[in-house]
């Protein structure tokens, strides 16, 4: 509930319900609290359950898979490139800093390109324990980065994925249809 500080077992202090759930007779009126067990005779779920909490289903809906589980996926030729980019986009992606604000790039490679982690075990490994770091989205990260760099994924990782600016570019134009039809 908005406003109130939630107590251990569910509701708010001062909430009828809460302690007259956790009465041993199962509450005021039969009712049971936020959170209380339940009383004698009464199924742990209350009546009619067949074992599923409320808001719960049978089957529930997997989740994504992480951005190093992707970057695993996309570079073993398992996931094909628009589901990559799909879950790109919306992961948080770890990137060193120096500093000033903005990215660091490595200038050494044919086009400048961008260290980021999909992990911050990932980054730690690259650039050390007390490295500084910033976190944005996969989207944010289209949308910030300068004008023909590429980005390295995972440079020290076992799946590493490098990004020349004009795979960027690409992946700028699918996030931009994805989002704007």
């Amino acid at each position: 509930m908005y406003g109130y500080e939630q107590s251990a077992s569910g509701g708010y202090p001062g909430d009828p319900y809460q302690q007259a759930g956790q009465q041993d007779m199962g509450g005021a009126y039969g009712q049971q609290g936020y959170g209380a067990q339940p009383g004698p005779g009464m199924a742990a779920g209350g009546y009619g359950d067949q074992g599923q909490s409320a808001g719960q289903s049978l089957y529930p809906e997997p989740s994504p898979p992480s951005l190093a589980d992707a970057v695993r996926a996309f570079t073993t030729g398992s996931m094909p490139v628009e589901d990559f980019q799909a879950i790109f986009i919306t992961s948080k992606v770890h990137c060193p800093r120096g500093d000033r604000p903005g990215f660091l790039a490595l200038h050494n490679t044919p086009t400048p390109v961008i260290p980021m982690f999909s992990s911050l075990k990932e980054l730690r490994r690259y650039a050390g324990k007390e490295s500084k770091y910033f976190t944005v989205s996969g989207a944010e990260v289209l949308d910030l980065l300068p004008t023909g760099y590429g980005f390295a994924l995972d440079m020290e990782g076992e799946h590493r994925m490098v990004f020349d600016a004009r795979a960027v570019e690409q992946m700028v134009d699918f996030t931009m249809r994805r989002m704007y039809g």
